[in-house]
């Protein structure tokens, strides 16, 4: 579609040479979930969330996650209004298209829980009350996973509710050079522009829907998830979560690329931002050096692909 690919050019005067990663993230937004962006400092993680949210005419807030975050921080909390002799309920920064979770494990699980309910349902419990979030909302964090003092690890519950997990990687010397240039005069997400607006995104959310996935190629997205949770080095496999996440994923990536059903090269390639995350490794298999990304990739050459 001409439009996401305005999109994704548009993210890509900031995030120089990461088209992979920005189109990854577009994807993420396509399929309703939440993006986890790991990666070292520097790297662009931040830029990469904001700039995503500026290029879409979206209410966006920022979340900067800290230790002595609260619960209703996230959320909202109700007030009591002297003049009404009621209590009000005041929406947190949940209440959004698209939030920023910065730093995400920073914040204590008591505040990482808070954003449980939101992202598998889209929804807010304070008190007695529920109240429905945006038809658009979408969580992007972001962490750190070298430096350790004074984070707390996400726990499987809330790794497993987050669409994909990218990392942005550097950049190699020649784009590297292109970024020092370019912001000699200013950063370039001060004049970035929105080029994609609310509705544009619900027409390209349709149209992923629409993609064909044959049946054989679902269950062959059924057998390779069901595969993690059979592997001798996992202590933890995909849940049917993911299952659905990775067909999702492959059809999203089947509508920036302009086909109208799903292949299992395309499943491949999205396996690993898809799965990877949601696996964990045996503690005797971690000491003698395997990955869940090594598991994952030799699941891909031994499960049978569909023809």
């Amino acid at each position: 579609m001409t439009t996401l690919q305005t999109l994704i050019d548009n993210v890509e005067t900031v995030i120089v040479g990461k088209r992979p990663v920005i189109e990854l993230a577009v994807i993420t937004l396509l399929c309703r979930g939440h993006l986890l962006i790991e990666d070292v400092p520097g790297t662009g993680k931040t830029m990469l969330a904001r700039a995503l949210a500026k290029s879409v005419s979206l209410d966006s807030k920022r979340l900067q996650c800290t230790p002595d975050l609260l619960p209703s921080d996230v959320t909202g909390v109700p007030v009591f209004n002297q003049k009404t002799a009621e209590f009000e309920f005041r929406p947190g920064p949940v209440f959004t298209n698209i939030l920023l979770a910065d730093e995400i494990n920073r914040a204590t699980p008591r505040a990482q829980s808070a954003l449980l309910e939101c992202m598998a349902e889209f929804r807010v419990s304070v008190d007695v009350h529920t109240y429905d979030l945006p038809p658009i909302f979408m969580v992007m964090a972001t962490q750190n996973p070298i430096e350790m003092a004074g984070t707390y690890v996400l726990p499987e519950a809330q790794l497993d509710r987050f669409f994909m997990r990218l990392k942005v990687g550097y950049p190699s010397v020649a784009e590297e050079t292109r970024i020092l240039f370019g912001q000699a005069s200013g950063h370039p997400i001060d004049t970035l522009a929105a080029v994609v607006d609310a509705d544009a995104i619900q027409a390209a959310r349709q149209a992923v829907q629409a993609v064909h996935l044959e049946a054989s190629v679902g269950e062959y997205i059924a057998r390779l998830t069901a595969a993690t949770r059979q592997d001798g080095d996992l202590r933890l496999g995909a849940s049917p979560r993911g299952t659905l996440a990775l067909a999702a994923a492959a059809r999203g990536l089947a509508l920036l690329r302009g086909q109208p059903y799903v292949t299992p090269d395309l499943v491949k390639t999205m396996a690993a931002p898809v799965l990877e995350h949601r696996l964990i490794v045996r503690p005797q298999a971690a000491a003698q050096g395997i990955t869940a990304g090594a598991v994952l990739a030799a699941l891909l050459d031994t499960v049978p692909t569909p023809v």
